[in-house]
């Protein structure tokens, strides 16, 4: 018979995978907002959460009203380039 003390190192693992597995569950789910993590974002999406992003001040959340913030008129995602080089 194999005594109880040999198996509480692995009763330790189990546990141990456990907490980190919720912990990466929640770090996750708090990094969006408590929404399923988004995937398979194409160009398309990634511009749509840079528009939400400018418009609301979060990735994650949208906003309904018809008439933009005032801040959003100034905060265009083209960057200003120059023509030639010195």
């Amino acid at each position: 018979m194999i005594p109880f003390e040999a198996l509480l190192p692995y009763g330790v693992i189990i546990i141990m995978f456990g907490v980190a597995g919720t912990g990466m569950s929640a770090a996750k789910l708090l990094r969006e907002g408590g929404n399923k993590p988004r995937v398979h974002r194409d160009a398309w999406d990634k511009m749509m959460m840079e528009r939400d992003m400018r418009l609301t001040k979060e990735y994650r959340k949208q906003s309904d009203e018809p008439i933009a913030p005032e801040d959003f008129k100034t905060s265009s995602v083209w960057r200003a380039s120059r023509i030639w080089d010195d």
